[in-house]
């Protein structure tokens, strides 16, 4: 029988040994996390809540997120580049919202229609 072979000691330090690496790697990610963060500018998720979520790429832009980013980060000027929009339910909150909510230094990325 093979397990009658095999001493408890030897089961023990596997477990040993799987324990330590298990704690090295959590520690090691735990500081990649911390590391590796990259911080996403919040009004890009709310300027993409915004707009139609129909993901077409009518814009030239691969989806809705994309779209808002370029919009927050003043790539794009017009909100109309969003080819299913419509003004009073996505392009009219967008450039309020825009209005409202400046960059962290202070510069306004208003578009407009």
């Amino acid at each position: 029988m093979i397990l009658s072979s095999v001493s408890p000691l030897t089961i023990l330090w596997g477990v040993l040994i799987l324990g330590v690496l298990g704690i090295v790697f959590g520690v090691l990610l735990v500081f990649a996390s911390i590391f590796f963060h990259v911080e996403e500018d919040n009004r890009i998720d709310e300027v993409a809540k915004l707009l139609p979520q129909a993901n077409c790429g009518g814009c030239g832009y691969a989806g809705c997120h994309d779209l808002a980013e370029a919009i927050v980060k003043g790539e794009v000027t017009k909100v109309s580049t969003c080819k299913v929009g419509k003004k009073e339910k996505n392009f009219d909150p967008i450039i309020a919202y825009m209005s409202t909510h400046p960059d962290k230094d202070g510069t306004k990325h208003v578009p407009t229609l």
